[in-house]
């Protein structure tokens, strides 16, 4: 839109008097016209004074319609008026520009106020557009509300829960405004018939409850009973797995009643806590018997890591066999522990292993073929033993260190003989 001279930057118009004069005169007997593109028009008559004061007095009145287009103006962009009222201001302000008697841009005032006309049936477009959508989503949500209320009646079995949730559907129900009177009164009685059938089912529900609380009483005074009879139990794996069951049969059988539910909850937790406690502390002394086995195997380690087996592998053979006495009698360690261990005993055994027979390779051609042979068997038991190990089978363990021990003695023989 072209703006006119008098018009600002910001669409508004100027409310300087003096800018407005331009468009009236006064002629000699004092009647005052305004110019227009249609021509000029008589808007009344100034016998006060000057006619310069006469046209400042048409030129205000001329303000003051500004004044008024302004505010509509205003408020209709920011939504504080209805438009229809604003519509209706506006158009009643257009019609009367014809007979105003008031001297400004008359022209610019008619084209805004046209422009204005438009913006405002168009808003009065956007809010019927709105109430209607408004409506269609109050619609849709008492609908779900509706549909809701009656998948509870027909199905829930959370009284509470339902019950509660029936109660926010209430509450909700009123906060939804927007729809017909018929509509309304059609969805609330389907409401309140689904709520009605509700209250229905769960007063039969808890009328039978009573018979179920005194099957879930004997149901699970059988079960503290059996926890308290295990409570003493030292069989603690299948005990454990046992009061486990125990806690899921609890668990799935109805409630009994307040004060029987509480008194027999005491009972039945007691029982395991006695046996998970007296577990507990025999676990507990077991790892701490572990964990010093553990600590004595290592100081083995260290010392068995510390013999010097080039100076003298037979020494240091016979100082392993102690140590490997001495490994027997520790007993268990940790088991993510258990063959870190063996790896470092097995790589002193066979830094032992590749001494001797670096030591038996350097032995004279005419050292006895018995001794050799019988060394020979005594490093084939060695291997045993290591692979015995390995497997973790305690029985070809000592099966095998057995072995190895009585050759190494029939060895230890030979070789003094010799």
């Amino acid at each position: 839109m072209v703006r006119s001279r008098w018009e600002r930057e910001d669409g508004l118009m100027s409310t300087d008097a003096r800018d407005w004069t331009a468009f009236g005169r006064i002629d000699a007997d004092g009647t005052v016209y305004v110019r227009t593109a249609a021509g000029e028009r008589v808007v009344g008559s100034w016998q006060a004074g000057t006619p310069e004061e006469g046209l400042a007095h048409f030129a205000r009145r001329y303000e003051d319609l500004l004044t008024e287009v302004n505010l509509l103006e205003a408020r209709l962009e920011s939504g504080a008026a209805d438009p229809q009222h604003s519509l209706a201001s506006i158009r009643r302000l257009r019609s009367s520009l014809d007979e105003v008697h008031a001297v400004g841009d008359l022209d610019a005032l008619a084209a805004r106020l046209d422009e204005l006309t438009a913006r405002a049936e168009k808003r009065c477009e956007e809010v019927k557009a709105a109430r209607e959508a408004a409506r269609a989503e109050a619609l849709a949500r008492k609908q779900a509300l509706v549909e809701e209320a009656e998948r509870i009646s027909a199905e829930s079995t959370q009284w509470k829960a339902a019950g509660d949730r029936l109660k926010e559907i209430v509450e909700e129900w009123r906060t939804i405004r927007g729809i017909d009177r018929r509509t309304d009164a059609e969805l609330w009685k389907r409401f309140a018939a689904a709520r009605d059938a509700f209250v229905r089912r769960r007063g039969s529900h808890f009328a039978s409850l009573d018979q179920q609380r005194k099957q879930a009483q004997a149901r699970k005074e059988e079960l503290v009973a059996e926890a308290e009879q295990l409570s003493t139990s030292e069989d603690w794996g299948p005990t454990a797995a046992r009061l486990k069951e125990l806690m899921a049969e609890w668990k799935a059988t109805p409630r009994a009643s307040r004060e029987a539910e509480q008194r027999l909850w005491e009972r039945f937790r007691a029982a395991q806590d006695t046996f998970f406690t007296r577990r507990s502390e025999v676990f507990s002394a077991r790892e701490a018997e572990l964990r010093n086995n553990l600590e004595r195997k290592q100081a083995l380690l260290a010392e068995a890591e510390a013999l010097d087996v080039e100076a003298d592998p037979r020494a240091a053979q016979q100082r392993l066999r102690e140590i490997h006495s001495r490994w027997a009698e520790i007993g268990r360690v940790p088991r993510e522990s258990q063959q870190a261990l063996e790896r470092r005993l097995r790589a002193v055994e066979e830094r032992i292993r590749q001494a001797l027979d670096s030591a038996w390779r350097r032995t004279p051609p005419s050292e006895s073929p018995l001794l050799a042979q019988m060394r020979e068997q005594v490093a084939r038991a060695e291997q045993q033993l290591e692979k015995a190990r390995a497997s973790g089978d305690e029985r070809r363990i000592r099966e095998a260190e057995e072995s190895l021990e009585t050759k190494r003695r029939f060895l230890e023989l030979a070789e003094k003989a010799g």
